[in-house]
C-alpha cells in the first residue's frame, strides 16, 4: 500500500514539474495581453467603428526575425456583417500587389474597382488587399487561410517574385528553414507576446555589428544569400517552397468552392541588365543580355525575346521570378476547378513592343508603372468576365482605354511613384544616381510629392490641399477627380461620395453622379440618394439604368415608380416615330414632375426632336 502511495505521489510530482512551467508561461502570456504589451498580429482588427474591420498594421511581424524590417498593408476596412448586395474580394500578395511604388489608387485593385462600380452600381464591391512588400507565399498561405472566415465571393493572388528574398525566402535573412511545419510553427509561436519580450530583448542586446542597419533599403536588408546559381539547391528549394505553399492554398480554396483568381508574374526582361552575373557563354546572364539587345538591334524579335529570358534565368541575384514559378501556377490552375488562371504575362506582352516586356510598362525590375497596372487590373478583369463571376448583367461596358482616361489618378500620384522609385534606384542593387530633375518643385504637385515621399505629410493631407488649390481656382475638372480618388480611397466616407456625385452632376456627368449617389446610398442607406440617383440617369438618358435602381427605394415606392419610367420610355418611343405630339409632351411633362424633375429636361427633349 506504501509503495503505491509512492508511485501516485511520483507521478503528481512529475505532473506538476511538466505542467507548472506551462502553466507559469499562460500566467506570464495573460499578464502581458493584459498589460497591451507586444502586438496582436492577426490580419484583421477592429476599426475605431466597430461595425467595420481593418487590416492590422502588425500583421506581418511573424514572419520577420527582426520586426524592423516588418512591413504594413494598406488601411481598407470593409463591414463585419456584409451587407445582402456586397460583393466582397480579398486581395494577396507582395509589392506588387500592393501597389508599389505609388500604392493609393495606383493599385491594380483600385483601377479593378473603379470599373466594376461603373458597371454595377447596384452592387456594392469591398475590394479588400492585404498585400504587403516583401512577403511570399508563406504570408500569402497564412493571410489566405484568414480571410476565407470573412466570406469572401473571390480571392485575387498574385505572387512569385519573393520566394527567394521575401520573409523566410530561402536566401533571405529572415530564413529559418526549408521544414514547412517547423517554419509554421515558429510562426505560431511568434503570436505569442512571451516571444516578443524575448525577442526584442535580444534585438537591444544585440551586438552593434549585428544590428539591422535601417540605412539600407528593404532590398539590401533582406537579402542575405546575394548569389543563387542557375538550378542550384537554393533555386530548387525556393520553386519547392512556392509550390508547396500554393498548392495547400489553392487546394483548401477548391475544397470550399471558393473562387481564386491566381495571376502569372510579369518582369522587366528587355530594359533590366542582370544584377549579378557569373558564368560564361550560354550560361553567363550578361552575355545572354547582351545577346538578346544586338538581336533585338537587328529586328530578329523571337530570338531577342529568349535571350532576354535566358539572362533573368540566369541572374544569380534572384529578384524577378523564375520561370518555373509560372509554370507551377498553370500547374495549380489545371489541377484545382476553382483557380482560374490571370494571364497577365500574355496581356502585358500585347501592351509591348515586339511582345517583350520592357520599360513600356515596368519601372524596374518587377513593379510596374500606372499603365502597367491599369494593364494588370484589365488581367482580373477579363478572367473575372470569362468565368461568369458577377452574375449581374452590366449596366455598359467600360473600355480599357475609358477606364485609363477616366481612372482618377492625380499628378501628386504620379510623380510620388517616380520620385519613390528614383530613390530605390539610388540604393543597391541598382546604384543610379538620383535624376537632376530629382530636387525639381515647379508646382504644388511636384512640392508635395516630395513631402509625400520623405513622409513629412500623409497622402490624405497632401490631397486635401491639391484640391484646395483647385477650389482656389475654380477648377471643377480637377476637383471632381481629386473627389473621385478620395473616394477610392475612403469608399465609406460619405462626404467624400458625397462630393463626387454632386461634383459630376455639376459638370453634366450625370451616370458617374448616379454611380455615386448609388454609393452614397450603401453607405448611409437613404431613398433620397435613390431618387437622387434615378434623376440622374434620366438626365443622362438612360432609362434601363434608372430602372434597375428601383428595387433600392422602399417597397411602397417602386411600384409607382417604375410605372411612371416605363411610361417615359413609352412616350419617348412614341415621340420617335411622331415628334412634336401635344400628348405624349404632356405625358412626360407630367411624368417629370411626379419625379422631381424640373422641365427643363423636357425642354431638352422637345430641342431634339425638333433637330430630328
Amino acid at each position: 500500500m506504501g509503495k503505491k502511495a509512492g508511485r501516485y505521489k511520483l507521478l503528481i510530482f512529475k505532473a506538476l514539474a511538466i505542467l507548472l512551467p506551462l502553466i507559469i508561461l499562460a500566467i506570464t502570456e495573460s499578464v502581458l495581453r493584459w498589460s497591451n504589451y507586444g502586438h496582436n498580429t492577426s490580419l484583421f482588427v477592429a476599426y475605431s467603428n466597430s461595425r467595420y474591420l481593418q487590416v492590422n498594421p502588425y500583421a506581418s511581424e511573424k514572419f520577420f526575425s527582426d520586426t524592423v524590417n516588418a512591413t504594413k498593408g494598406s488601411s481598407e476596412i470593409f463591414e463585419v456583417n456584409k451587407g445582402y448586395r456586397t460583393y466582397r474580394i480579398f486581395v494577396l500578395g507582395e509589392s506588387t500587389t500592393i501597389g508599389y511604388p505609388y500604392f493609393h489608387n495606383g493599385a491594380f485593385h483600385r483601377w479593378l474597382q473603379f470599373r466594376l462600380m461603373q458597371m454595377y452600381p447596384g452592387r456594392k464591391f469591398e475590394i479588400i488587399n492585404v498585400a504587403m512588400t516583401a512577403l511570399n507565399s508563406y504570408a500569402v498561405l497564412d493571410f489566405g487561410k484568414q480571410v476565407m472566415q470573412y466570406q469572401p465571393d473571390a480571392v485575387m493572388v498574385y505572387t512569385g517574385h519573393n520566394e527567394y528574398y521575401g520573409a523566410m525566402g530561402v536566401g533571405s535573412a529572415n530564413y529559418i528553414g526549408s521544414n514547412r511545419f517547423f517554419v509554421k510553427a515558429i510562426v505560431c509561436i511568434r503570436e505569442l507576446r512571451i516571444f516578443q519580450l524575448m525577442n526584442n530583448l535580444f534585438n537591444r542586446f544585440k551586438p552593434s555589428g549585428k544590428a539591422t542597419d535601417t540605412r539600407e533599403n528593404l532590398m539590401k536588408r533582406m537579402a542575405a544569400q546575394q548569389t543563387i546559381a542557375y538550378k542550384s539547391d537554393t533555386y530548387y528549394a525556393g520553386i519547392r517552397q512556392f509550390r508547396n505553399n500554393m498548392n495547400e492554398l489553392c487546394r483548401l480554396y477548391n475544397e470550399r468552392h471558393i473562387p481564386l483568381f491566381l495571376s502569372n508574374v510579369v518582369s522587366n526582361e528587355k530594359d533590366q541588365p542582370p544584377f549579378i552575373s557569373a558564368g560564361t557563354g550560354l550560361l553567363s546572364a550578361n552575355e545572354s543580355y547582351e545577346s538578346g539587345k544586338l538581336a533585338y538591334q537587328k529586328g530578329n524579335f523571337e530570338l531577342a525575346k529568349n535571350y532576354y529570358q535566358n539572362a533573368k534565368e540566369f541572374d544569380e541575384l534572384r529578384f524577378r521570378a523564375p520561370e518555373a514559378i509560372n509554370s507551377i501556377i498553370d500547374e495549380l490552375v489545371k489541377r484545382y476547378p476553382a483557380v482560374h488562371l490571370v494571364d497577365a504575362k500574355k496581356l502585358f506582352g500585347e501592351n509591348s513592343p515586339h511582345r517583350i516586356i520592357g520599360k513600356e510598362t515596368i519601372l524596374e525590375h518587377v513593379h510596374p508603372n500606372l499603365h502597367g497596372y491599369g494593364i494588370l487590373a484589365d488581367a482580373f478583369f477579363r478572367s473575372f468576365d470569362q468565368q461568369q463571376l458577377i452574375k449581374d448583367r452590366p449596366l455598359r461596358r467600360l473600355t480599357f482605354n475609358e477606364l485609363e482616361s477616366g481612372m482618377p489618378i492625380t499628378k501628386l500620384d504620379s510623380l510620388a511613384g517616380e520620385y519613390q522609385i528614383a530613390l530605390l534606384k539610388k540604393g543597391w542593387p541598382f546604384n543610379i544616381p538620383l535624376p537632376k530633375s530629382f530636387d525639381r518643385q515647379v508646382d504644388l504637385a511636384d512640392s508635395l510629392a516630395h513631402r509625400v515621399t520623405y513622409n513629412d505629410i500623409q497622402w490624405k493631407d497632401a490631397m486635401s490641399a491639391l484640391y484646395q488649390r483647385a477650389v482656389d481656382k475654380n477648377d471643377k475638372s480637377a476637383q471632381v477627380r481629386i473627389a473621385e480618388a478620395m473616394n477610392l480611397e475612403y469608399p465609406e466616407n460619405e462626404a467624400f461620395c458625397g462630393l463626387a456625385a454632386n461634383l459630376n452632376a455639376e459638370l453634366g456627368r450625370f451616370e458617374m453622379a448616379a454611380v455615386y449617389y448609388c454609393a452614397l446610398n450603401y453607405i448611409h442607406p437613404d431613398s433620397r440618394y435613390v431618387a437622387r440617383a434615378i434623376k440622374m440617369y434620366l438626365r443622362g438618358n438612360s432609362i434601363a439604368a434608372a430602372l434597375s435602381v428601383v428595387p433600392e427605394l422602399p417597397p411602397a415606392q417602386q411600384d409607382k415608380v417604375r410605372e411612371i419610367l416605363m411610361g417615359i420610355q413609352a412616350d419617348k418611343n412614341f415621340l420617335q416615330a411622331n415628334p412634336g405630339d401635344n400628348a405624349a409632351m404632356g405625358r412626360l411633362s407630367d411624368a417629370y414632375k411626379k419625379l422631381g424633375i424640373a422641365d427643363s429636361l423636357l425642354h431638352k427633349e422637345v430641342k431634339l426632336r425638333q433637330k430630328g
